[in-house]
């Protein structure tokens, strides 16, 4: 039998687990056996709490750091605790007072994006990381079309996220506007409401319906379209909060250098936010040792996906010290990511 399996079976020890795991969270000091008894109603006496503790740490779930110290969890006594946690701490009244008031007064997406990860940052006291609605997972809401003249056009394409992609194309002759207003048109009954990844098949087409001498701009209009909407995987990830790890930087085993250096390449967010994309929990946590990125074996990252009608369209998370309030974090979190994910489906 595996020592998860063992301890879950013995309740009192899981109760002392959360009580050293709740104290340290508190007073960042390794917890005692005096402590446990004065601080929580468990019901036994302290030897017993120092048999019980004894056994936590043969089983790898405490450490002492120092001799004569107190103990403290380790990735493992995180990890047991987060599986086991019965229920998230709910958000207080202000608590939900401010996602109303910070992301309901956002006028566009880069708004929404950022007023999402100071929100997230505030909440949480850690650094937030919020992914930009994925175009993959996106449909057209509408393309526009408009003439810059020298023979060039400005296509805009809109998502239903709200995420706006603009392009200037060249071509080859200048179109009147009789013609842009048709392709306009056309472009708009082939794509409109159709996912990003099915436009190339709904526009093949399109370039004969139009006049021989129209016909190379047509396509210098749909390659870059094509560009947009299918060829380009490029991905963004706003950032907030960071001075939050600094203030925690005691929590660090080592020092926070390599967390900050991580935390400095997007496509390491990108990294951190999709490892978990495939989780079945709403909300999943990835606790020191357990992060595959280099540089993050002492910190954790909680994250959830957001979007409308059960489909995940990106992710959002904070990235903070394993010595976290999991429970407030993890509620924090997966209210965001709803909050976030009923805003982008009214936009």
């Amino acid at each position: 039998m595996s020592d998860e399996r063992r301890l879950a079976g013995d309740d009192r020890k899981l109760e002392v687990l959360r009580a050293i795991i709740e104290d340290f969270v508190t007073t960042s000091e390794p917890v005692g056996s005096k402590a446990l008894v004065e601080r929580h109603a468990l019901g036994v006496s302290s030897a017993t709490i120092r048999n019980d503790m004894a056994l936590l740490e043969d089983e790898g779930y405490i450490v002492q750091p120092h001799t004569s110290a107190g103990r403290i969890p380790t990735d493992k006594g995180y990890r047991l605790f987060v599986d086991r946690l019965s229920q998230l701490r709910p958000l207080s009244q202000a608590e939900r007072k401010a996602i109303h008031t910070f992301l309901d007064r956002a006028v566009d997406l880069d708004d929404v994006m950022a007023s999402t990860v100071r929100l997230l940052a505030a909440l949480t006291k850690q650094v937030a990381l919020v992914q930009y609605p994925s175009l993959t997972r996106s449909a057209v809401r509408h393309v526009e079309l408009v003439s810059l003249g020298s023979g060039r056009l400005l296509l805009v394409v809109i998502a239903d996220t709200g995420r706006v992609e603009q392009r200037v194309v060249d071509v080859p002759r200048d179109l009147d506007e009789d013609a842009i207003g048709r392709l306009r048109g056309a472009l708009n009954v082939a794509v409109m409401g159709q996912s990003f990844t099915d436009v190339a098949s709904r526009v093949a087409d399109l370039p004969g319906q139009f006049a021989d001498n129209e016909r190379a701009a047509v396509s210098s209009v749909l390659a870059t379209l094509l560009e947009t909407v299918v060829e380009r995987h490029e991905e963004r990830v706003v950032l907030g909060g960071t001075v939050n790890l600094a203030r925690a930087g005691g929590d660090f085993s080592t020092n926070l250098e390599p967390v900050l250096e991580a935390l400095e390449e997007q496509m390491v967010l990108l990294r951190l936010l999709g490892e978990q994309s495939g989780a079945s929990n709403p909300v999943s946590v990835m606790i020191g040792s357990e992060n595959s990125v280099e540089g993050m074996n002492t910190a954790s990252v909680v994250t959830a996906g957001y979007g409308a009608a059960g489909q995940q369209i990106a992710r959002l998370g904070v990235v903070g010290p394993t010595r976290m309030d999991y429970a407030g974090t993890m509620g924090a979190v997966g209210a965001v990511a709803r909050y976030l994910g009923r805003m982008i489906d009214t936009q």
